[in-house]
């Protein structure tokens, strides 16, 4: 299995700090903020991760992570995204990377408590298929958010006005090499992207998507000055207690 980080976009929503650097780069407390979706998937045991970037600060990721070493990596592999054209057109371009083996991919501002190792040893098992990682929230309508049904995931609507849940859809996915036959269906949604919603919604319709819920803690960092701040004193807290 193999691993893909997306961290790509102008991260206009963290603007002036975005003018010099790309917003992977921010700190979070005491770390780059990749430094954190690297971790979780390098402690979840994987091995092969490419990381998907773009913009005009794609070399500051090489200059920062080089080969991997100071993760335990062999090597790390990059890949560029002209543009902005969503997280499945990013996802699209580490297919020759992927090689039909099945992939878990995380966004780049994404930061988790959680070990997510005995959830990838479940979708090692799964002949096929996708599985998503949800987390329960007090704002769902920010997030796209899950509909359950009988222990089943129905639908995934994005930002909903009224959600049918307060289960919002982190920025974890893990996919079978289907994955990219289906993005190359896509059309693009209203904004201009290719919505990884649109590639889960896929999967749900033919019935092979599984879930595993976040217990603990998970922020997605890059969205405001306000997650950002939040996520940072969440890895204070962390430290603090040694975890």
């Amino acid at each position: 299995m193999k691993g893909v980080i997306l961290a790509g976009g102008l991260g206009t929503r963290l603007m002036p700090c975005t003018k010099v650097t790309n917003k992977h780069l921010l700190p979070v407390y005491d770390k780059p903020m990749i430094y954190y979706p690297l971790k979780t998937l390098v402690s979840a045991g994987l091995e092969d991760i490419m990381i998907v970037t773009g913009g005009n600060y794609a070399g500051d990721f090489l200059r920062l992570l080089g080969n991997g070493q100071e993760f335990g990596l062999k090597d790390i592999s990059y890949t560029y995204q002209e543009g902005e054209g969503g997280i499945a057109d990013a996802l699209k371009l580490t297919e020759n990377f992927i090689d039909n083996d099945k992939v878990i991919v995380m966004l780049g501002d994404n930061i988790i408590e959680d070990d997510i190792s005995d959830a990838i040893k479940e979708f090692k098992k799964q002949e096929r298929g996708a599985r998503i990682f949800l987390k329960e929230v007090s704002d769902p309508e920010r997030f796209g958010v899950a509909e359950i049904r009988e222990g089943n995931v129905i639908n995934i609507e994005e930002k909903p006005k009224k959600p049918r849940s307060n289960y919002a859809v982190a920025g974890l996915y893990m996919y079978d090499s289907d994955v990219f036959k289906i993005i190359g269906t896509l059309k693009p949604s209203e904004r201009g992207e290719l919505e990884i919603t649109d590639v889960n919604n896929e999967y749900i319709r033919r019935g092979i998507m599984t879930y595993s819920i976040l217990k603990g803690w998970w922020s997605d960092a890059g969205t405001s000055f306000e997650a950002l701040f939040r996520a940072s004193h969440l890895i204070r807290e962390a430290l603090k207690e040694g975890r």
